[in-house]
């Protein structure tokens, strides 16, 4: 008889761990699996400073799609108007294997609509400043043409 609380017991903790995966799956979107999984397939972003929840988004997505040469991805955070395909690959060329390593980025200022990000490459001891704003109610950064520069010391 000491079995049956045991078991009962058992049954009750599968059935709560099931109920909690499927309340996990009825709240979890596209979008939220896709971020999900890609914070899981790479290093962790190292910030400073106060970046808000839209910005620190959007720069981890900004070096995962470099870190995975994925030029079409980072052109679609692309906030101005007009094509930003040859610039985000021009991005690609300069940072995609710096990307895959360590990265800091560093937000320089209060973030409610636009803030300045110095990204830190750790690899390469470069650096690169970007605007991550938001248009249209959507987080994005503003793809200028990549400007390495050696960090200073």
């Amino acid at each position: 008889m000491a079995r049956k609380p045991r078991r009962a017991a058992l049954t009750t903790v599968f059935a709560l761990s099931l109920g909690a995966l499927s309340l996990t799956g009825c709240t979890s979107d596209d979008d939220q699996l896709a971020y999900q999984t890609n914070y899981a397939n790479h290093q962790p972003l190292r910030v400073t400073g106060y970046p808000t929840a839209g910005g620190l988004r959007t720069v981890q997505q900004i070096v995962w799609h470099l870190a995975d040469r994925d030029a079409d991805a980072l052109a679609a955070l692309h906030t101005e108007d007009g094509d930003a395909s040859s610039t985000a690959r021009a991005w690609i060329k300069a940072y995609s294997k710096d990307a895959q390593g360590q990265v800091t980025a560093d937000f320089l200022d209060e973030g409610s609509v636009r803030q300045e990000v110095v990204l830190h490459f750790a690899e390469s001891h470069r650096t690169q400043e970007i605007t991550v704003r938001i248009n249209n109610e959507t987080w994005g950064v503003i793809l200028d043409s990549p400007d390495p520069a050696a960090e200073s010391p």
